[in-house]
């Protein structure tokens, strides 16, 4: 896998953009770049089917060329992740719902980082796994 040497992060524009950024965050597109391509598709941020199901991440991957995982995987440690994946942090429900913030892990040269679009976040590149509680994650391939 080829990645830039200067990390960056998208951060979400919106209060309920995880999902696009996060997406964003995988195939290397600005926030506007996926949105538009989300919009396009039919799919908004603020449809909280996107942080409360998985079909529209994976409907984003799959447009832009990648495979994801047919289910959800347990998280069980970081070590375990593959090089690639999207996590669902901050994990809850809300009358009954399962809702979750998307975020993307990857491993980088030997070395793990989680990509997290929050704008409140003073680094949104995350090295601080011991605070993060994934539920599970969602495996992501370059095809």
């Amino acid at each position: 896998m080829v990645y830039q040497t200067k990390m960056q992060v998208v951060v979400q524009e919106e209060l309920t953009g995880c999902g696009i950024a996060a997406v964003a965050n995988i195939v290397g597109k600005s926030y506007a770049d996926m949105k538009f391509i989300a919009n396009e598709m039919g799919i908004y941020a603020d449809d909280k089917s996107l942080w409360s199901e998985t079909r529209y991440v994976r409907q984003l991957l799959s447009t832009m060329g990648y495979v994801v995982s047919e289910g959800e995987a347990n998280f069980e440690s970081w070590a375990d992740l593959p090089d690639i994946a999207l996590l669902a942090i901050k994990h809850h429900q809300e009358a009954g719902k399962d809702f979750w913030h998307w975020v993307t892990f990857k491993r980088i040269d030997g070395h793990d980082y989680v990509f997290d679009s929050a704008s409140y976040l003073l680094s949104n590149i995350r090295t601080d796994f011991e605070i993060m509680q994934p539920k599970w994650f969602i495996e992501v391939v370059n095809t």
